[in-house]
Parts: C-alpha cells; sequence; structure tokens
C-alpha cells in the first residue's frame, strides 16, 4: 500500500509538473509558442525577454505554484519521503514534460519553491544568493546556478532528512544540467545579459 501510495504522488507530481504554464500562454499570444523565440527554453525568463515583465510573472507563479501545491500534498500524505518523490518528480515533468515532446523549461522556478517547502532558510538562502549574482553578472544562468549551490550547501548545514538532501541534490544537477548551453556561452563570453521585451499585447 505505501509503494502505491508513493507511485501515485510520484504520477500525479510529474504530470502536474509537465504543465507548462508559459507554453499555454504563449499559445495564445501573437508571437506564438515562446520555445520559438529567445533562448528557445519554455521559462519565465524566456517569456519576459520574448512577452515582457507581465506574462513572465504569471508563467513564475503558475510554476512555483504547481510545486507548492503537489509537493505539501506529497508531504502530507507520507512525511519527508512524499515531499522529496513529489519534489523529484515535478521537476522532472516541468523541465521533460510529456505533454510537450519532453521540451520544458530548466526548472529554476520549480526549485525556487521547492527551497521553500523543505525550509525557509533554504528558500531565503538561495534567493539571496540568485540575486546577488544575477545582479552582479546581469546573467540569469549565473544566479540560478549559483542559487542552487547554495540549496545544497544550506540543506547539508542545517543536517536535513537524508530523503530531502538527496532530492536537492537531484534537482540541482538537473538544473545545472539545463544550464550546460548558457554555462558554455558564459565561459566564451557570448551569454547575452538580461533585457525583458516590451508586452506585444500592448497597443502603441
Amino acid at each position: 500500500m505505501t509503494i502505491l501510495k508513493y507511485l501515485l504522488i510520484g504520477v500525479v507530481s510529474y504530470l502536474a509538473g509537465a504543465f507548462s504554464f508559459s507554453i499555454f500562454l504563449s499559445n495564445h499570444l501573437p508571437k506564438g509558442d515562446v520555445r520559438q523565440h529567445g533562448s528557445g527554453n519554455a521559462g519565465a525568463t524566456n517569456m519576459a525577454r520574448t512577452y515582457g515583465w507581465k506574462f513572465a510573472i504569471i508563467t513564475l507563479a503558475g510554476d512555483m505554484l504547481k510545486c507548492v501545491l503537489v509537493t505539501v500534498v506529497g508531504k502530507m500524505l507520507a512525511g519527508n519521503a512524499g515531499l522529496a518523490i513529489s519534489g523529484v518528480c515535478c521537476l522532472t515533468g516541468h523541465c521533460f514534460p510529456v505533454w510537450y515532446h519532453f521540451k520544458g523549461g530548466k526548472g529554476v522556478s520549480v526549485g525556487g519553491a521547492l527551497c521553500f517547502v523543505i525550509d525557509w532558510r533554504v528558500g531565503l538562502t538561495v534567493v539571496v544568493v540568485f540575486l546577488i549574482t544575477a545582479l552582479l553578472t546581469r546573467k540569469v544562468s549565473v544566479g540560478s546556478c549559483a542559487g542552487v549551490i547554495a540549496a545544497v550547501i544550506a540543506t547539508f548545514i542545517l543536517k536535513l532528512a537524508p530523503c530531502i538532501i538527496v532530492m536537492v541534490l537531484y534537482c540541482s544537477a538537473v538544473i545545472i544540467f539545463q544550464h550546460t548551453e548558457n554555462l558554455i556561452r558564459v565561459a566564451s563570453g557570448t551569454e547575452p545579459d538580461f533585457h525583458a521585451a516590451k508586452d506585444p499585447t500592448k497597443k502603441k
């Protein structure tokens, strides 16, 4: 019965994570699928670059909310193990969504929300490190990778449950992997600075 419960938590969390707010929104906007523009990523940063802050914030809020919902329910049903399973599966679904040919976001918004569900101190650490690094470098990708590294360090310092640490290690590895191309461009000096676009739905 316990295995069935874990399986159910995992499947539901993956399917919820696989729903992309950026793809859904952009398919109803003038320029179409956000993955056909900018970095080709289905996430809040590329939404900001392509459609402006309003739609980026909606995307960010939606992606964070789906993570919070499934992980809170997962923890209610099966404690830290349920939280870990739901977190891993939600982030995996977000990055590799079955609904969209396994081409999704980079996991930053989901990972950020997950850190706050784990422990508010982990979440706050991640946000502070992300903001400082992103502002200093003007590279969201660098800030994101610095943030996940900070999350790993924070979980060890706080001596959280082993299953939570494993989840954070996995999610951090996936997020860094998803930023491989960005990091290569950073190393070569070709990664562009972040600039948000103007809202294409507003009349000129």
